[in-house]
């Protein structure tokens, strides 16, 4: 974090107090946003920096490891550590992957071990075969602990995805960085570590190209009433456990989901009832959904077929098959937009992300 900077010495003194206060308020409205919308509740803030010499919490509560037996940090005494906290349905921890494979390529053999504590947002996130399958499918080599009832988290005091921890070969924690970025700084403390190890280790540093999001004003948005930041555009809005339906509404809002046809509320996402209608007005780049079942999708951006995600099969066509994220528009800079989806057959959404 940068320096402050420097003041004269009456004016310091002058302002201390009030500049007290307002941090004092901000740890408190941040506190507040913690506890209304739990762990997690912001993906795309970051902070990196050494830390202090504090011996590293165990990886404990694990439901299943991918990839390794069980590991322990104590374990892995003269190896430097990696923890990297994670949930596979997360744009933010996905923009991460590419970075930390290659760091397990790279640094693998000269003593990282890196464990990524996938972490679950949704309910459907703690199924094995579908963090399995995310897995394999992406080709994520080192271990992945899944940490299904948050015990390692806690035992981190985790409040974000993503998030790193660098552990030295004596258990210490040295590096902490919070969200994405920081790339560079991070594999440089890596090859610290390393080096501390064994200073005649030969390291060449990766060469990544990572996909950087673009201008986004709108933030992430919630399908379930018990996730949710606002409700939905609607005047029928949210009703928890209840299966609405959502009459045609004018859109007067941006950057609130408005919903046509009928609709299950569930506490993590909203579930079709036979055919049904999301619309949104946004402006960022791209346009992710986090979602499930058995579905087929058409996507209209400004009441066109323009800007195809890498989810599209054909034209405008999504096919949902299976719980995970789907790339729905990728538009060549950021703006506003329009974004209408028609959605046929089994279809739960739960949320809209932005690159």
């Amino acid at each position: 974090m940068p320096c402050p900077p420097k003041r004269w010495p009456g004016v310091e003194s002058m302002k201390k107090d009030r500049t007290s206060s307002y941090l004092l308020v901000l740890l408190f409205a941040l506190l507040a946003l913690v506890f209304v919308y739990g762990p997690g509740f912001i993906k795309d803030v970051s902070y990196s920096g050494a830390v202090s010499m504090q011996k590293a919490p165990e990886i404990d509560g694990i439901e299943n490891w991918i990839n390794s037996q069980p590991l322990k940090i104590s374990d892995l005494r003269g190896k430097v550590v990696l923890v990297d906290f994670w949930t596979y349905s997360c744009i933010n921890c996905l923009r991460t992957l590419p970075y930390i494979k290659a760091w397990h390529s790279a640094y693998a053999d000269k003593g990282l071990v890196i464990i990524g504590v996938h972490t679950p947002e949704f309910d459907f996130e703690k199924n094995y075969d579908n963090v399995k399958s995310f897995v394999d499918r992406n080709g994520i080599k080192y271990p992945v602990a899944m940490d299904n009832g948050y015990v390692t988290w806690k035992n981190y005091k985790n409040n974000y995805w993503p998030r790193k921890y660098l552990v030295d070969a004596n258990g210490f924690i040295r590096y902490d960085h919070i969200g994405e970025g920081g790339y560079d700084e991070t594999e440089k403390m890596i090859q610290k570590l390393l080096k501390e190890i064994d200073p005649s280790v030969s390291l060449t540093p990766t060469n990544v190209t990572g996909i950087e999001p673009g201008f986004i004003q709108t933030p992430e948005i919630y399908f379930g009433y018990n996730f949710a930041r606002q409700n939905v555009g609607n005047s029928e809005g949210f009703q928890p456990e209840k299966t609405v339906e959502y009459k045609p509404a004018k859109i007067t809002q941006d950057n609130v989901a408005y919903l046509g046809g009928v609709w299950k509320n569930n506490r993590d996402s909203a579930e079709l009832v036979g055919t049904g209608k999301v619309s949104l007005v946004y402006t960022a780049k791209s346009v992710n959904i986090v979602a499930g079942g058995n579905a087929t999708l058409e996507i209209l951006v400004d009441n066109t077929t323009k800007d195809a995600g890498s989810d599209i099969v054909e034209k405008n066509t999504v096919n949902v098959e299976g719980f995970r994220l789907y790339n729905i528009i990728n538009s060549a800079q950021s703006g506003k937009h329009l974004v209408e989806i028609t959605a046929r057959g089994d279809f739960m959404i739960y949320t809209f992300t932005f690159g």
